[in-house]
């Protein structure tokens, strides 16, 4: 169903999805010039609720913010609406008894671990998609309760060297996670399959 999720500043779209007796919820953050359209964060989450598991693709920004270069990487603000909008869930009757995880792909993983930093229990697990973990602290990354795993593509150089420097800087349940012949967006054949499978498993151990 579309949702609507007042921030007190902007109204946030989402799009949640409740599958019958669900007992968890995963909030997904996306990366800088993408949406709750996204069409891979959009498989992952189709392959979550065949599992069972809840999930709410949300855009952290508005069509007009989004539109600012600097605002998609203003990892703060995003920060603070997907805790706006974690607060929203809590707030509804049909999610507030579900357990969180968050699923955060580009810069939408680095506001993912902030806000797991800063909510500690309220965040049961987190899953980072060729993510930014860099773009949080080490700090916040070390504040970190939530099991984490990151998934990185095997020819993204960069954004593999990025992950394993933010990686050290965890202190609770970590895993990384290579794909073996996929880019940064997991464009190549069966690639993103694996993300949603290893996604799913995280997500199933963690959340129950």
């Amino acid at each position: 169903m579309n949702v609507v999720i007042e921030t007190g500043e902007v109204d946030l779209e989402g799009l949640l999805v409740l599958p019958e007796e669900a007992k968890s919820l995963v909030a997904f953050a996306h990366g800088s010039g993408s949406s709750r359209l996204s069409p891979r964060n959009g498989y992952v989450a189709k392959i979550l609720n065949e599992a069972g598991i809840a999930t709410l693709l949300l855009d952290l920004l508005t069509a007009e913010e989004d539109l600012d270069y600097d605002m998609r990487f203003d990892i703060s603000l995003l920060t603070d609406r997907l805790i706006d909008a974690t607060d929203w869930l809590q707030r509804r009757k049909e999610t507030k008894d579900l357990k969180l995880g968050y699923f955060g792909a580009s810069t939408g993983a680095a506001a993912a671990l902030k806000a797991a930093s800063k909510l500690g229990k309220t965040v049961s697990a987190v899953v980072s998609r060729g993510g930014r973990p860099d773009l949080a602290s080490p700090q916040e990354l070390s504040n970190v309760t939530a099991p984490t795993l990151f998934i990185v593509g095997g020819l993204d150089d960069v954004v593999i060297e990025l992950n394993r420097s933010a990686f050290r800087h965890l202190a609770c349940e970590k895993e990384m996670k290579i794909i073996p012949g996929a880019t940064h967006l997991f464009e190549e054949a069966g690639t993103l399959e694996q993300v949603a499978v290893e996604a799913r498993n995280w997500f199933k151990r963690h959340l129950g």
